[in-house]
């Protein structure tokens, strides 16, 4: 257990208050006009998956959880839980959906992902920035529409639909931001 004061918070930190774990997904320290400093972060809860606002003194002591990540493979869903392989191991790793679900469209089988643990139990999913995904379904391209910036909604392989450019089709592979869901490039292979 290390109890760290408020100033010494950054994102991708795991905090322990009253009991609960929470993800520290960003960090700004504020100076009113008046008055003392504090620490604004924007926190998610681990166990329930909201996110909401949590502020905390400079002097505050709050416990920083360790974590350990591990590389693992994503094999498959059943009607309760993803189920990833430990590269390392070759153990197999399951992870209640409801942890997992908004990460599940940017997760095409056999993808490689980090999942984070606290004391051996898997708790998070930490997706690369961008995913490649093969697109499944997109309407034609209208002729004539080639001279403006014209988007479409393509579906992948995963059932996230994306906003692409007119020119994508279907089986084409498309990088996709996980942070925001938007359409990076077409992948030529």
């Amino acid at each position: 257990m290390a109890m760290i004061k408020g100033t010494e918070i950054r994102p991708g930190m795991v905090l322990r208050v009253n009991g609960e774990l929470y993800l520290v997904v960003k960090m700004e320290h504020v100076t009113p006009g008046k008055g003392r400093g504090i620490i604004q972060t924007k926190v998610k809860s681990l166990s329930k998956g909201n996110t909401f606002d949590m502020r905390f003194s400079p002097s505050d002591k709050v416990e920083n959880t360790y974590l350990e990540m591990k590389e693992a493979e994503f094999l498959y869903t059943d009607s309760h839980y993803a189920v990833f392989m430990d590269l390392e191991t070759y153990d197999n790793i399951e992870i209640p959906l409801d942890q997992v679900k908004e990460q599940l469209p940017f997760m095409p089988p056999n993808c490689t992902v980090k999942i984070r643990f606290i004391d051996e139990s898997p708790i998070a999913v930490e997706l690369p920035t961008a995913v490649e995904l093969r697109v499944e379904t997109a309407p034609p391209a209208v002729k004539g529409d080639t001279a403006t910036n014209v988007s479409k909604i393509v579906k992948t392989e995963t059932g996230l639909e994306v906003k692409t450019p007119a020119h994508i089709k279907e089986g084409d592979v498309i990088k996709v931001d996980t942070r925001t869901g938007e359409f990076v490039e077409r992948v030529n292979r």
